[in-house]
């Protein structure tokens, strides 16, 4: 284990980091330029997609929209493997149709793929008690969330047919708080949880690509039922928003990617990760930009060709420059700034 892998934010001090970030992040957002960084330039979606919208479920009182992207012969009798993601935005804010995931969905279209997009509840809009002694609410909009990838799960299980998905090639996607929900959204259905009943008892997601996520585990370090799906991992290793290794005090936590990865690595499972060295909460999108290769190989061989390979990429780019790396003193600064 290397010295990295040791160090370990804990405490109430480490929530109040991560507390920290949802309550910010949003903000930041629009005066931290992610993405201008990025080797190619942000381009539009495709000529060539096709680009239908559809509600899958009215949640107190408000309709949960999805995008559905095509491209090629709609009469096609031949099923496709389909890639639903999950934007990210703290569970408070952020849209399904960010530029900023135009790169990711392009090249995935290519690939043939179908790409969704979805909405979900945003369980931390409006919420002002938030606290290191109170996670209530983050537990809650965590549930909210995956609750809802379920319910677009089961809309997609039921319109498949008419959408030429093949229903055994459903692969999850996220970004941050939405790399979050999808990490968690296998996380409960390969442990049986209740919340995941709602989908037929032989289906599951058949492969992860997460963007700076982590898992939200009540149960101490995450253990799982039955084996999890192939899954690829993106982090920072200075991201202090979202945390690389974890956050934990007693047996609740957040356990980020290289915690996730230790234990993939332990059990056998197939897994990639790739850490980029010095970076910071960038890497929730940088990828989708500058990595799009990485992606499709592990698609391809991961998830299409179930090769059980683990695999740990440490890259350290000298021209790649860190513009998401704030402490937890840094962040109170930006809280307590006039409006």
């Amino acid at each position: 284990m290397t010295k990295s892998d040791q160090k370990q934010a804990s405490g109430p001090y480490g929530w109040l980091c991560f507390l920290l970030w949802l309550s910010v992040l949003p903000g930041l957002s629009q005066t931290i330029p992610v993405g201008v960084e990025s080797r190619r330039p942000i381009d539009p979606i495709s000529a060539t997609a096709r680009k239908q919208s559809f509600t899958y479920a009215v949640k107190d009182s408000i309709p949960l929209g999805l995008d559905v992207y095509t491209t090629g012969d709609s009469l096609t009798t031949r099923k496709k493997p389909c890639v639903l993601f999950v934007f990210g935005g703290a569970f408070i804010a952020g849209r399904r149709d960010d530029s900023l995931y135009n790169n990711y969905f392009n090249a995935l279209l290519a690939h043939d793929y179908v790409v969704i997009s979805m909405s979900y509840r945003l369980g931390l809009k409006g919420v002002t008690n938030l606290s290191k002694v109170n996670i209530a609410p983050l537990e809650k909009a965590i549930g909210m969330a995956v609750d809802d990838v379920y319910d677009a799960t089961d809309w997609i299980l039921h319109h498949a047919g008419q959408l030429g998905i093949d229903t055994s090639q459903i692969i999850l996607s996220g970004s941050s708080s939405g790399a979050i929900t999808v990490l968690e959204a296998d996380f409960n259905r390969r442990n049986s949880k209740l919340i995941a009943s709602k989908l037929p008892a032989d289906f599951n997601y058949a492969g992860i690509v997460a963007f700076s996520g982590a898992i939200f585990s009540v149960d101490g370090r995450p253990k799982f039922g039955i084996s999890p799906a192939p899954v690829l991992l993106f982090h920072g290793t200075a991201d202090r928003l979202v945390p690389y290794e974890q956050i934990r005090f007693l047996n609740r936590g957040m356990f980020g990617s290289s915690s996730i990865a230790r234990v993939f690595k332990e059990k056998g499972y197939p897994y990639y990760i790739y850490r980029a060295e010095g970076l910071g909460h960038e890497v929730s999108v940088l990828p989708m930009i500058d990595h799009l290769p990485i992606i499709l190989e592990f698609l391809d061989e991961f998830v299409m060709k179930h090769k059980p390979y683990q695999i740990e990429l440490s890259v350290n780019d000298p021209a790649a420059k860190p513009m998401m790396v704030l402490t937890p003193r840094e962040l109170f600064r930006k809280l307590q700034q006039p409006k």
